[in-house]
């Protein structure tokens, strides 16, 4: 089978940040873009209103000071009109936030509802090749990032731009040659900080490569806390994850190192165009321009509100290198191809009898290396069928493709004549009881458990079939009983009691096609004893296949199939394999 990537594998796409993410992002808002326009329509007031004053401050002191029979009157609506352009750039901002913060969390809503329900529809391959951490980080702090990109910087990049392009027209307006001098230092800056950018770029590539390794192994040893302990695992793991930490925090180190050449750089080129523009304008009054200080004023003020968005730029396009870098993971999960899914005109499975046929099926994990080729069974309805063999000869891929966990590479596999491929996966699973060897409980009431996978049932009914399979000794361990509280995986129960409840889980359900794969293996023997004369009941009428090593599980079987050498190496009763000494009889004597 195919490995999960491993923890320290790490996962760094090499591609340059597409402008295709940004647009694909963008998409999520056209539902609510009546709202984005007004956060936008806003957010231009509020700038233009902050671009105004400088204008007005350069009139009062080239014009309205120098004229004593205006002077009062024109001040007055100078400063009236100040104080109602700060009013407007106060409160408009407050009204934009609320807006934007309303866009931005439900476009993050609609992404994490799209790529979970596309988790859910993922085949296993897609699970086998990923360990769950590195999974779980992308739906969780990889779109946490997404949430304050829209909500702080996307629509403020878009007014960054008017805002340069505004002021720049203002200050053309005033004095080309000033502008010019203001332009000979803002264009070194931009380079500068866009060739930062793109360094920083590469490592935040690095560093979500490195905190998904961490993930991965963090959420590994919880999963394997028990095994950790028992196997005297803990000190070695703290020093693995102490160097994965470190890696982690040498990454950031350097993003930082980088980031913080913004300021230095910033301040060498404003204080470069600052003295430039002083010294034309000290030229400039020597030379008699008599408007010229009203003049460097507003010119010193539209820097400053240029200085701003252009700063922010660079911001935007540091947090768009960030979060281009989770697009690219987040987008990778959601156009994962959903191989397994109901076709066009899938038939929908009705009183299904329980027979399956396996024609000449061929299939593997990893290509080139087949577990089974030219694989062939035909099971009648209400027969019982035993797996038995070597670990990795096949048995648990034999019950994987009849539930269409995987698809065969090669033949067909069919549930009274209907190929599973034709068949909906929702009738073919309603089908098909399947208890594993390592049963899974979820957070909740023994009930809740039991009527996990079928929701519609009543009290009464998961009751009763947990009384049938002697689940109901779980329920009498907690004194509510079976609204007794599991954590989850079912922490606090045994082995044994998880398998009672998955067993009473297939009761419920009672599907035709029945799987146990290794169902009774973690149940002592007194127990055992007691579900035996259960199951023969359970199991009457149904199709079953059975992979278990125990004798007492697999005797009474219909047929026993010694899985080996990619297909059936024996096959027959218990007592006819024990005649012939062969495979199973050597299996049966190591015990």
């Amino acid at each position: 089978m195919k490995r999960n990537t491993y923890y320290l594998d790490e996962e760094i796409n090499t591609d340059k940040v597409d402008i295709k993410y940004l647009r694909r992002l963008l998409s999520y808002i056209k539902p609510k873009r009546n709202l984005f326009l007004l956060a936008l329509l806003l957010l231009i007031l509020s700038s233009v209103a902050g671009l105004v004053p400088p204008a007005i401050i350069r009139y009062l002191v080239n014009d309205v000071l120098l004229r004593e029979e205006t002077a009062y009157r024109s001040l007055i609506l100078c400063m009236v009109g100040l104080g109602v352009l700060g009013a407007i750039t106060s409160v408009l901002p407050y009204f934009h936030k609320l807006i934007m913060g309303t866009i931005g969390h439900g476009v993050i809503a609609d992404i994490r509802r799209e790529i979970f329900v596309h988790l859910q529809e993922l085949p296993f391959e897609y699970y086998d090749a990923r360990p769950a951490g590195k999974i779980s980080i992308r739906v969780t702090e990889y779109i946490n990032e997404l949430a304050d990109f829209l909500t702080e910087h996307l629509l403020n990049f878009i007014v960054d731009i008017l805002k340069i392009f505004t002021a720049t027209v203002f200050m053309l307006s005033m004095s080309p040659l000033l502008t010019a001098v203001v332009y000979a230092a803002i264009i070194p800056l931009v380079v500068c900080i866009f060739l930062v950018k793109k360094q920083v770029r590469r490592l935040f590539r690095k560093h979500r490569a490195k905190n998904s390794n961490r993930n991965a192994f963090i959420v590994e040893s919880i999963m394997g806390e028990k095994v950790i302990k028992n196997s005297n695992r803990s000190q070695f793991n703290r020093t693995v994850y102490h160097d994965l930490q470190e890696d982690s925090a040498r990454c950031w180190m350097q993003i930082v190192r980088r980031n913080e050449l913004n300021t230095p750089i910033s301040e060498f080129f404003w204080n470069a165009g600052t003295l430039g523009l002083y010294a034309v304008a000290l030229a400039l009054t020597f030379a008699g321009d008599a408007t010229m200080a009203g003049t460097v004023i507003a010119f010193l003020l539209y820097v400053n509100v240029c200085a701003e968005p252009l700063l922010q730029l660079g911001a935007v396009m540091q947090q768009f290198s960030q979060v281009s870098a989770n697009l690219e993971r987040i987008y990778e999960t959601i156009d994962a191809p959903v191989d397994i899914r109901d076709k066009e005109g899938a038939v929908i499975l009705q009183n299904v009898t329980g027979r399956v046929d396996y024609d000449d099926v061929t299939f593997s994990y990893e290509e080139g290396v087949n577990v089974l080729e030219h694989f062939d069974l035909h099971v009648k309805e209400g027969e019982k069928i035993a797996l038995v063999g070597p670990t990795g000869a096949g048995k648990t891929t034999v019950i994987n493709l009849l539930t269409r966990f995987y698809d065969v590479k090669e033949g067909s596999v069919k549930v009274d004549g209907v190929d599973v491929r034709d068949a909906t996966l929702h009738s073919l699973r309603r089908e098909i009881g399947v208890l594993m060897q390592e049963p899974f409980l979820f957070k909740g009431t023994i009930l809740d458990n039991i009527r996990y996978g079928t929701p519609e049932a009543t009290d009464e009914e998961c009751i009763a079939a947990a009384k049938k399979i002697y689940a109901d000794r779980v329920a009498a361990r907690f004194p509510e009983g079976f609204m007794g509280q599991i954590e989850v995986r079912g922490e606090g129960l045994s082995a044994g009691e998880k398998q009672l409840i998955s067993f009473a889980r297939i009761v419920l359900k009672n599907p035709k096609i029945i799987i146990l794969d290794e169902a009774t293996s973690a149940i002592d023997s007194e127990t055992e004893m007691l579900i035996q004369g259960a199951l023969d009941s359970i199991l009457e009428g149904k199709t079953a296949f059975i992979v278990a090593h125990r004798l007492s599980t697999i005797r009474k079987a219909d047929r026993i199939l010694y899985i080996a050498d990619k297909g059936i190496a024996e096959e027959g009763s218990h007592n006819e394999l024990m005649a012939r000494k062969g495979m199973y009889y050597r299996l049966n004597m190591r015990k």
